[in-house]
């Protein structure tokens, strides 16, 4: 995992350009998502609120799950549901036309986290994104088992972007 945020970390220093637009503008992701025995499929929404921030939603599900223990995950171990608030910095810092970078904090039914993302258009309406989200504060402090901890804990995704 160090591995993959490093890279996201280049990758988002290396690229140029600025997407966000403000107040109204609206992005639309769905990627692959990869955590600690477990991957699965994200999707996020965000609608811009003003110059530099946006509000919005992200669910996950997992599929590729292993056994924990002996106990498979249920539904609510696999889904999660989130809004999320980013400040979409790449105009504050000059960048170019086609890459945003958003760090932001989102609150949903597993915990209280954060979240680091940048994303890269190659036309005006398609693009692509990598995301790091962490937890800061969980709700339960002490879960029972290894698979309370689906959608709560670090996780990268990556996938396809797209300028609604």
């Amino acid at each position: 995992m160090k591995k993959i945020l490093i890279l996201t970390v280049l990758f988002t220093s290396i690229v140029n350009g600025q997407v966000f637009s403000g107040k109204g503008d609206a992005k639309f992701q769905i990627g692959a998502n990869f955590q600690n025995k477990g991957n699965g499929i994200i999707a996020t929404f965000d609608k811009g609120i003003s110059q530099n921030m946006s509000f919005g939603f992200t669910t996950s599900y997992i599929l590729g799950i292993e056994e924990v223990l002996g106990e498979k995950p249920n539904f609510d171990d696999r889904f999660d549901f989130r809004a999320r608030f980013s400040a979409n910095i790449a105009d504050i810092f000059n960048i170019e036309d086609k890459f945003d970078v958003y760090p932001g904090l989102n609150v949903g039914i597993k915990n209280f986290g954060a979240h680091l993302g940048g994303r890269y258009y190659f036309t005006d309406a398609f693009g692509v994104y990598s995301e790091v989200q962490f937890p800061i504060a969980y709700y339960d402090n002490s879960p029972a088992n290894f698979v309370e901890k689906y959608n709560n804990q670090f996780n990268f995704s990556i996938g396809a972007s797209f300028n609604l």
